[in-house]
């Protein structure tokens, strides 16, 4: 029960806390607070201590204020909740595990951004879904290291927690690989265009950039710090223009090829009855593997045409000699053995809708895009799943149907984003829960800049955290739209170029 000086309220914090209760009185922040903080919670302790240097200048005199930070056995809370408790002359963080810590930390951090003084209460947080990701496309415009930590950093405040990195594709190779350096002399350049609405480099410009080793080992660090988990996507077997310009003998047909400068599905993939093809996957993905510590590795597995499969007597042959119906069936196999290796590695491997065509292997991972069905039908299967369906998580869509900067037709507004239900009507008790998160994907085929892909990523990423951390009884359209400026006010601080919302989007 609620003290009489008590109440359920709502806070400007995104995502929307899962309880508040604020209570009369208020903690102000000083320079000179004095912070105590469990060893294993450091990165937590190391926020709040950049709260309190920019929140007031010291006066010398000892604290009479204190913030805490405090591990504590509460099974209840999981790895990543907290409870925030605010009174008068303390803070008191308390949670299980480090993560957990250093989301309290930017609960605070929020509050701190509005008002020095912050109101006495309990928050009580924990998220609704593990996966809460944002996916950028570095392979049809690559994004710079800097720019890649400042979207972290933006992640890190509203709680997402994976980075999924679309890595290679038709149009680039963007990761260094020792075994096949050829993969960034040639793959990670393409020629100018011409043709901006059909291609990806404006008239008279060609593109080029990759992430070293340690460029990469860097973002992983940086975001790790930020107990944000990065997911590299190596795509196979199609959207691999790149890697075929690049390394002789992995297509279907005996030709040169360049890397594409044309967005689309290409007809040219990787060939299913090359053994080169497999011994070229398994150095790479063993590279990737030993590179990135996070437990899934992306293989993508979506718009793969089967038309050089039909026609190549290589590919036929390894249909006819594996006993296999068709050339589904041949992905499916294709897929299968990838995850073999992938599994042998210590990974996982999560994949694009596309690879429940023909059967899937047992541990795969699905995210689902092309709608929910794929989803749904993955779930029932008692596969994991991502939701990421075009309809409201797909980031390079229009934002309205007034001027925009240039974007792929369809319009995904802020509000349609924000109403998206992870968890389809009818699906089981027990298959929902192999649903295990959300995701924002943001495509960059007409994004060239950093400044572009933060105003299609911002403030929809907000809502797609929201989504993805609050219950679903929780969350609120009207107040969500309340708690936004204040959450906007603090992306700007950070330099962070978001669309602001236009006169009539948000609820009143």
């Amino acid at each position: 029960m609620l003290a009489a000086s008590c109440a359920h309220a709502e806070i400007s914090v995104v995502p929307r806390p899962a309880s508040v209760q604020t209570c009369k009185g208020e903690f102000v922040f000083s320079g000179d607070t004095a912070v105590q903080a469990d060893p294993a919670l450091d990165a937590a302790a190391r926020v709040v201590a950049q709260l309190l240097e920019s929140s007031a200048a010291r006066s010398g005199v000892d604290p009479i204020q204190s913030i805490s930070i405090e591990r504590v056995k509460a099974p209840d809370l999981g790895a990543e909740g907290y409870i925030l408790d605010i009174s008068p002359g303390k803070v008191r963080i308390r949670a299980q595990e480090a993560a957990g810590a250093f989301y309290a930390a930017q609960t605070l951090r929020q509050l701190a951004a509005q008002s020095r003084a912050i109101p006495c209460g309990t928050i009580r947080d924990m998220p609704r879904f593990k996966w809460r990701g944002l996916m950028i496309d570095v392979a049809r415009h690559f994004q710079p290291k800097e720019e890649i930590f400042k979207i972290i950093d933006a992640m890190a405040l509203f709680k997402l927690n994976v980075l999924h990195m679309h890595l290679v594709d038709d149009q680039g190779w963007r990761l260094e690989i020792v075994a096949f350096p050829q993969l960034t002399q040639i793959g990670s350049k393409r020629e100018a265009s011409g043709k901006f609405d059909l291609c990806m480099s404006p008239a008279g410009d060609a593109h080029q950039g990759y992430y070293t080793r340690d460029d990469m080992r860097a973002i992983i660090a940086y975001a790790a710090e930020r107990f944000i988990t990065v997911a590299p996507e190596i795509e196979l077997p199609g959207h691999a223009t790149a890697a075929i310009a690049s390394v002789k003998g992995l297509s279907c047909l005996n030709k040169r090829f360049k890397v594409s400068n044309c967005w689309g599905v290409h007809q040219d993939i990787f060939c299913a009855g090359e053994d080169k093809v497999f011994e070229f996957l398994e150095k790479v993905l063993s590279e990737v593997a030993e590179l990135f510590p996070g437990p899934y590795i992306h293989i993508g597995g979506d718009e793969a045409p089967k038309d050089r499969w039909k026609a190549c007597p290589k590919c036929q042959k390894r249909i006819k000699d594996q006993g296999l119906k068709d050339e589904h069936e041949l992905q499916s196999w294709f897929i299968s053995r990838i995850e073999k290796y992938v599994n042998a590695l210590g990974k996982q491997i999560i994949g694009w809708d596309e690879i429940l065509e023909g059967g899937l292997p047992p541990r795969a991972a699905v995210m689902s895009w092309r709608g929910m069905q794929g989803g749904t039908d993955a779930a029932m299967q008692g596969h994991a799943v991502v939701m990421s369906p075009t309809s409201h998580c797909y980031l390079d869509y229009r934002q309205s149907a007034q001027s925009e900067p240039n974007a792929i037709g369809p319009v995904t507004t802020l509000e349609k984003t924000y109403s998206f239900e992870p968890v389809p009507e009818g699906l089981t008790a027990e298959a929902a829960k192999h649903i295990m998160g959300v995701q924002g994907n943001l495509w960059t085929e007409h994004i060239a800049t950093p400044e572009h892909l933060q105003y299609m990523a911002f403030p929809r990423a907000l809502a797609i955290a929201e989504v993805a951390w609050s219950s679903k009884t929780a969350r609120d359209w009207a107040g969500f739209s309340r708690r936004l400026p204040a959450a906007l006010a603090l992306l700007k601080t950070m330099g962070v170029n978001y669309r602001e919302p236009r006169e009539g989007e948000l609820a009143k």
